[in-house]
């Protein structure tokens, strides 16, 4: 790295979909945008939630000059706290104003006080070190998004977040065309653009356009509507609750995740309700079925979420029954398939009628489409091209718009989280990978679990375990007792015992006086493997315990 380089550092966000986080660094100054969680696949058995390696920004953290949030979505605020929590010096974390609220309810779940949290909106700008920061306001599926325009020693660099142009927004503020007319006047030198609907043709569809496919359904609805969808989606709620009243139906909040956002929400003014207008889980029950709307978390089958305990039927004050309306208002993030269509099938069988992604348009996603990305691209004229969230297909064909749109290929860089980029004004490159990688988040447990524990899940998991206990005489290294044999998730006990008294005689074979206990262990996990895998054509997980009495 040379003094006059820009290097812009992608934590997480590139390959992938979430865990959103960039660094910027230039000389001795660090600028992070976002700090964004990712949801497990559902190999990642017992994992909560996924968050960035921030291992380079705690080992710079003298220099961190401050930390952006473009908006309040979980993957772009959801590892805030856990970052937090591993650095030593106080640095300033600017957001909108929804963003900072939605951020506030995360500090205080996380017990975490005197953070120093500053307001900014679209007029702001920031000196901070080596950069100058401005933001525009992008449409997004939450209020108060914004995009980041940064001022370097070696240019201008524009990152969008994610964003699409609605024309009709439903707070009726436009994307900035202006002010990103105006960047591209001034010469912007690198463009970090999101790529999360490359795959998807046209413009984005409004969030209006919904609007009237929630009125057909209410209209015909005979019993409650049940709506899930993100509790970060304010305008969506807005939406439903404008809906509710023309057709005569009072709202009500299932969640603690929702309840805690449309209280905050409603505070700051961001929804056009009261908190006393809101019904008790009572008044969901009692009033007449067709005066009744609840909004609630559980759009992505979280196994604890509202939805999914309403669809098996053990949630505390809410019972899915005949005559109900169910709409899942979202599309299952990438490896939540599984878990989204399983709740779906339970809602069925309790007798809802249920609208979803792929039967009904109950979704329009905030992320603009392919016209969109080459609008961005077509108003900011930049001479690099970087992009940004996505799995790695969607990068490449958000790279291919860009040389569509007459960037030269060898200004584009398609590259994944942990690759270092450097940019001197005139040429980037792509430098050395930092140390990055996913962090687990499982339980109060936090980069406790790495690959190799996830892979004996998994094995538990398939093929369930043997335990091998074998007592040893400690001076004559001879057995003191039979050995014991227990299986779990392996075999069905009552066919198990001919295969326990098979593995009972390979531990006292293998038992000899003078050998050492690792050696033993090591030769009845080879040996019982074996055995197993001989009568059963199962692998299962091998777990010897020599006791030296």
């Amino acid at each position: 790295m040379t003094a006059e380089s820009l290097r812009i550092i992608p934590l997480g966000g590139l390959g992938e979909i979430g865990r959103n986080m960039m660094v910027f660094e230039y000389g001795d100054d660090l600028l992070v945008v976002d700090t964004g969680l990712m949801f497990p696949s559902t190999d990642m058995l017992g994992v909560d939630i996924i968050i960035p390696d921030v291992s380079y920004v705690v080992e710079h953290q003298d220099n961190l000059r401050g930390i952006i949030l473009t908006h309040g979505h979980e993957d772009h605020i959801g590892a805030l706290p856990y970052v937090l929590k591993q650095l030593d010096v106080d640095v300033p974390i600017f957001g909108t104003r929804l963003t900072l609220g939605l951020v506030n309810l995360k500090l205080k779940e996380h017990k975490l006080r005197d953070e120093d949290l500053r307001l900014i909106d679209e007029h702001s700008v920031l000196e901070l070190g080596a950069f100058t920061v401005e933001f525009f306001h992008v449409c997004h599926s939450i209020p108060d998004a914004v995009g980041v325009a940064l001022h370097t020693p070696v240019g201008l660099l524009i990152h969008t977040s994610d964003f699409k142009f609605d024309d009709y927004p439903v707070d009726g503020r436009l994307t900035e065309v202006a002010k990103l007319e105006a960047y591209a006047r001034e010469g912007v030198a690198v463009l970090l653009a999101d790529s999360t609907n490359a795959e998807s043709p046209g413009y984005t569809p409004s969030e209006r356009e919904i609007g009237h496919n929630f009125e057909k359904i209410f209209a015909s609805a005979p019993g409650r509507i049940i709506v899930s969808t993100f509790a970060s989606n304010v305008s969506r709620i807005q939406q439903l609750i404008h809906i509710a009243r023309k057709f005569g139906r009072r709202v009500g909040v299932v969640g603690r995740s929702m309840q805690n956002v449309v209280k905050m929400a409603i505070q700051m003014g961001y929804l056009d309700i009261t908190q006393e207008e809101l019904l008790t889980p009572h008044e969901m029950n009692t009033l007449p079925d067709r005066e009744v709307l609840i909004v609630c978390t559980g759009s992505q089958g979280e196994p604890t979420s509202a939805l999914v305990r309403m669809a098996l039927g053990d949630h505390k004050h809410i019972d899915i029954r005949e005559g109900d309306t169910v709409i899942v208002s979202a599309e299952p993030i990438p490896g939540n398939e599984e878990l989204v269509n399983r709740t779906i099938d339970n809602l069925f069988r309790r007798g809802a009628e249920v609208y979803y992604h792929d039967l009904f348009d109950v979704h329009v996603s905030g992320h603009g489409s392919r016209e969109d990305y080459k609008t961005m691209i077509s108003l900011v004229q930049p001479r690099f091209f970087v992009p940004i969230h996505g799995e790695y297909r969607h990068l490449v064909l958000n790279a291919q718009l860009a040389e569509e749109m007459g960037i030269p290929r060898e200004n584009i860089f398609v590259v994944e989280s942990g690759q270092v980029l450097e940019f001197d004004g005139e040429r980037m490159y792509e430098a050395e990978r930092v140390t990055e990688g996913y962090v687990f988040v499982d339980g109060a447990g936090v980069g406790d679990v790495d690959e190799i524990v996830l892979r004996d899940r998994y094995h538990l998991a398939q093929d369930g375990f043997l335990v091998a206990i074998v007592p040893l005489d400690v001076q004559t290294g001879t057995l003191t007792t039979d050995p014991e044999i227990l299986t779990r998730g392996f075999i069905d006990p009552e066919e198990a015992n001919g295969l326990i008294r098979d593995a009972q005689k390979v531990v006292r074979d293998l038992v000899k006086p003078g050998l050492a206990a690792p050696t033993l262990s090591v030769k009845i996990k080879e040996s019982l493997s074996r055995l197993c895998y001989r009568q059963t054509r199962r692998r299962p997980m091998i777990l010897p315990v020599v006791l030296e009495v």
